[in-house]
């Protein structure tokens, strides 16, 4: 069975009708030869858009030249509210002293030292499902609540089950849903004065999130001052400054920053993890294969995780089949030439690892699952030029190497308890807002293995 797929739109829609359908779901907004295609070029009144699959010119946009490349305002439009400055939106000076102030807490021996977080809150998740075993699961929601537990445990030292530590859980869940990707200005160049029409549920959620996030920032300020803090991924954060500057993140940077770590390290963690298992069960030996590798977990030690070669690759490709966040946009700040076509100043670049990832002239069995992949030439050489889950260059995600540790542990633990199987009928859909989820859920059948 070949893995679910969005149905592609027609080739030709007005503008009028592109917008809707974007708003509702990017991947079926597109049409199929963006498959093919190493670039194509969308037209509006305001400006041009240009997808680029072509390896060395996402090379160009990513790696050789990432600072004429910059974050494109107008997909940044629609996350403000939540995000503010955080460094996922951030261009020029104000990205590079954020990330020398970011980037030390995730370097060194530091996935080492998170390591014991991640493994009790992934038996934390093996008790809660633990309770709904033999019978229809709502996955989406399991794996949702496990990558949250991570995040707060990794960057709080509080487990989930922390009463604000709820409520920022269930207001993310709430905004995920409320929030598309785009708004007005995504397609129509409004002046900062003029209001930008967010919907008013989806600014309460902003709003509410912000507001608990900020009692959890000015919590761990008061145990720094007072000498209490846990030596964990927001301590370390707070108590760094930047070595140009000699600053630190005010209370309102901070924010912005928790907010962007929970949103991609939740948001991403849970799509990947939920579409993953989807994938076992509809390749059963693959999942008889991880059960078995997962008896080296016994002591919680990291070295234990060297023996997840199966659970990693089974992960990579997941991440290619469903890379959590399937486009990203860049804008041009001079004059391009791409494939012999001009490409005027202020022009959108719009990287998809979507489409990257199932290229049709790239990779070989392109919609298939095949973990095996990545031990071929193919899979080798794709990966190093068409892989894109965690983007790439100096603005490559800095959980990268997280969620490669949190999402193998997890699924392997998860496997060797329980047994997954598909559902006639209730297969999911996959649709894209802020991540890749599926429209109605992902419903599986669970069963405990011993």
């Amino acid at each position: 069975m070949i893995p679910p797929k969005p149905a592609s739109r027609p080739n030709r829609v007005s503008l009028w009708r592109y917008a809707r359908l974007f708003r509702q779901d990017i991947l079926s907004a597109q049409p199929a030869r963006l498959y093919r295609a190493w670039m194509a070029e969308f037209k509006t009144p305001f400006f041009r858009s240009y997808m680029v699959n072509q390896p060395d010119l996402v090379k160009t946009v990513l790696k050789d030249r990432p600072l004429a490349f910059p974050k494109s305002s107008r997909i940044s439009e629609g996350l403000r509210p939540l995000l503010g400055d955080s460094v996922f939106l951030t261009n020029g000076e104000q990205w590079l002293r954020q990330r020398r102030i970011i980037d030390p807490a995730f370097e060194g021996g530091r996935l080492r030292e998170t390591y014991p977080a991640m493994w009790q809150a992934a038996h934390a998740a093996l008790a809660r499902l633990e309770t709904q075993a033999s019978g229809p699961v709502e996955i989406e929601e399991i794996c949702s609540h496990a990558a949250a537990d991570v995040i707060f445990r990794t960057l709080f030292s509080i487990p989930i089950e922390d009463e604000t530590a709820q409520k920022v859980f269930h207001e993310f869940r709430a905004y995920q849903r409320t929030q598309p990707i785009l708004n007005l200005a995504a397609f129509v160049p409004l002046p900062r004065w003029m209001p930008r029409f967010f919907r008013r549920d989806t600014k309460a959620a902003a709003a509410r999130i912000r507001g608990l996030i900020a009692q959890l920032t000015a919590r761990r300020m008061d145990e720094i001052q007072a000498g209490t803090a846990p030596d964990d991924l927001a301590t370390k954060i707070m108590t760094t400054t930047d070595p140009e500057t000699g600053q630190a993140f005010d209370t309102e940077e901070m924010i912005d920053q928790v907010a962007i770590f929970f949103l991609a390290g939740h948001e991403t963690s849970a799509s990947a993890l939920g579409w993953a298992l989807y994938l076992l069960a509809l390749y059963p030996d693959w999942q008889d294969k991880i059960a078995a590798e997962a008896e080296a977990l016994q002591s919680g030690a990291f070295k234990e995780m060297a023996a997840l070669k199966v659970s990693k690759d089974v992960f990579r490709e997941t991440l290619r089949l469903y890379p959590p966040v399937p486009m990203m946009v860049r804008q041009t700040t001079c004059p391009e030439q791409f494939r012999n076509r001009d490409v005027p100043k202020g022009s959108q670049i719009v990287l998809s690892p979507w489409h990257l990832h199932r290229h049709e002239r790239l990779w070989d069995n392109p919609d298939g699952f095949d973990p095996n992949r990545w031990q071929t030439e193919n899979g080798r050489a794709c990966g190093r030029d068409a892989y894109i889950p965690f983007s790439a260059g100096p603005r490559v995600c800095t959980g990268a190497g997280f969620a490669m540790v949190e999402g193998p542990l997890i699924l392997s633990l998860l496997v060797r308890a329980f047994r997954f199987e598909r559902i006639e009928g209730r297969d999911p859909v996959p649709e894209a807002h802020l991540t890749v989820r599926a429209r109605d859920g992902i419903w599986l059948k669970v069963t405990p293995r011993r």
